[in-house]
């Protein structure tokens, strides 16, 4: 199965939202593994390298919390559209799943908006419940309307004049009656230079003309004051942002955390490898918090690599010694070798 599309365009985000789930391959023993022709074996590696790296995404405690707030500000932001609607906005460190759970948020919109109401609005445009864009470092109020009008796949975007997108953005979101728009990567905008300022004001702008319910993601935006707007002393008071966006934190497993076993054992649940034995993973749940520091993106990346090499390598097992020679993110790895404390 390919995976190559674009969650930016309403083609690749409709691909995600209807793709069913994956179908887990069958496990196999280690001595039904070894009588499989050289064809066969590669194919069997090849669909179980595939289900490691896409088995899904387990309900963690962030995860389930966060979707339950999403669900209650989307579910109440029923105001007529003379009123502001509030956003949401997914903050935390990098690698704890926040573009995630914003996608799969905006899937379980997309569905169950197209179930309720079909395939086309009343005035027989297409619906679409969901629009997605991610920034860049070089995002600009031009480029965020147009990045908005590609997702919708408005051709003519490219060619029209800034004040003309921004019309055209508006115009496909009513027109395909979108209820939630999903805008990742915030982070990037730089509060304090020119172009920064004008896509904060911008996305400010679109909230109040839009019947709309914004899901922002990014990374550290409360430690860079993003909320304030760039404001310090008694002006970040005025800051609008504050006011109208509610911050959903994302937290980091913290050492003895009871969630951090079962998220491996979750994840140990979904392996498929012929000689693993039970508890394989869940006996290494100190080690894996060492190895990732309670990052889930580090601890998923360890094991669909480790999950590779163990298959490569014909051991069929996850191990400390196969696990330890896998070099995963820097910031892992760089914990990783800092000198321990004298006792």
């Amino acid at each position: 199965m390919s995976s190559s599309y674009s969650l930016s365009r309403k083609e690749g985000w409709r691909r995600f939202v209807d793709t069913p789930a994956r179908v887990r391959p069958e496990r196999l023993s280690r001595k039904a593994v070894r009588a499989l022709s050289v064809e066969a074996a590669e194919d069997y590696a090849e669909i179980r390298a595939d289900w490691h790296a896409n088995f899904g995404t387990i309900a963690t405690p962030q995860l389930t919390g966060i979707r339950e707030e999403l669900e209650l500000i989307v579910a109440s932001n029923r105001q007529d559209p003379d009123r502001v609607r509030g956003a949401a906005v997914i903050d935390g460190p990098p690698g704890l799943g926040k573009t995630t759970i914003a996608n799969l948020f905006g899937r379980q919109v997309d569905r169950a908006t197209r179930r309720r109401f079909g395939e086309l609005t009343e005035a027989g445009d297409e619906r679409i419940p969901v629009f997605r864009v991610g920034l860049t470092s070089n995002t600009t109020l031009r480029t965020l309307n147009l990045m908005i009008c590609e997702f919708y796949g408005d051709t003519a975007a490219r060619r029209a004049s800034s004040a003309d997108l921004a019309r055209m953005a508006t115009d496909r979101v009513v027109q395909c009656e979108s209820l939630v728009g999903i805008i990742d990567d915030v982070h990037f905008i730089n509060q304090t230079s020119r172009d920064g300022v004008a896509v904060n004001n911008h996305l400010k702008w679109l909230a109040n003309e839009l019947p709309v319910t914004f899901i922002y993601a990014g990374v550290g935006l409360e430690e860079r004051k993003f909320f304030n707007e760039g404001l310090s002393g008694p002006s970040a008071a005025l800051a609008q942002t504050a006011r109208r966006w509610t911050r959903l934190s994302v937290e980091l497993f913290k050492p003895g955390d009871p969630a951090w076993p079962a998220l491996v054992k979750a994840a140990e649940s979904h392996l498929v490898l012929a000689a693993a034995r039970p508890g394989d993973l869940v006996n290494l749940a100190d080690y894996l918090f060492l190895r990732t520091g309670g990052h889930i993106g580090s601890l998923m990346t360890l094991i669909i690599r480790g999950c590779y090499k163990a298959i490569a390598g014909g051991t069929e097992r996850l191990t400390v010694g196969l696990l330890d020679g896998i070099r995963i993110d820097e910031a892992a790895e760089k914990s990783r070798r800092k000198p321990k404390p004298t006792p």
